[in-house]
């Protein structure tokens, strides 16, 4: 390259520069006119390419999770109602078990207090006809002391009235009088 008439030519870079500031004088491209038909048939290859690579590749796998996430939510709460009737099974069996047991231990204690009742009871009876024969026998002896003490009465009295007779008179009595006043005297 060579330069003439004293001018210095700018080496060619293949850059654009032009006097207007670097742009061109025509549309920018995107909303060239020209341009159009060819824009929208790359836009259409690529939506459908788009499309297809979505369609095959990532939805089944968005798709195959979110059935995996529902059928372990379903399988969770399926067990999680298989174990409240289970749970509820087992409360309504301890409240019978606990029913049954309240009811035995009730009717533990009523025999036990009618069994203690029916001792007591045979006990008392037993205790009772203990006292009725010591009272018989007591009574017994009380009848025999007071007859024994009664047949002594009489012959001390009639022995007391001889000598109070003979202190007072001076004369010994005849002991069928003094025996007949005392006879009188107990007898009234």
């Amino acid at each position: 390259m060579a330069e003439s008439h004293g001018e210095a030519k700018a080496p060619e870079t293949g850059a654009h520069t032009e006097a207007d500031g670097g742009h061109h004088a025509g549309a920018f491209p995107p909303f060239d006119s020209s341009t159009f038909a060819s824009q929208l048939v790359s836009l259409a290859i690529f939506f459908v390419a788009l499309y297809v690579i979505v369609s095959k590749l990532a939805l089944p796998k968005v798709g195959g999770a979110i059935e995996a996430r529902q059928n372990k939510i379903e399988g969770d709460l399926a067990e999680a109602q298989t174990l409240k009737d289970q749970s509820e099974a087992a409360l309504k069996a301890y409240e019978g078990e606990l029913a049954s047991a309240r009811s035995r231990a009730q009717a533990i204690g009523n025999e036990s207090r009618d069994k203690a009742n029916a001792q007591a009871d045979a006990e008392r009876k037993a205790l009772e006809e203990q006292l009725a024969t010591k009272l018989a026998e007591a009574e017994k002896t009380i009848a025999s002391t007071r007859t024994a003490a009664m047949s002594n009465v009489r012959g001390i009295a009639a022995d007391a009235a001889g000598t109070i007779v003979q202190q007072l008179t001076g004369v010994v009595p005849d002991a069928a009088s003094v025996n007949a006043a005392v006879d009188a005297s107990l007898k009234g």
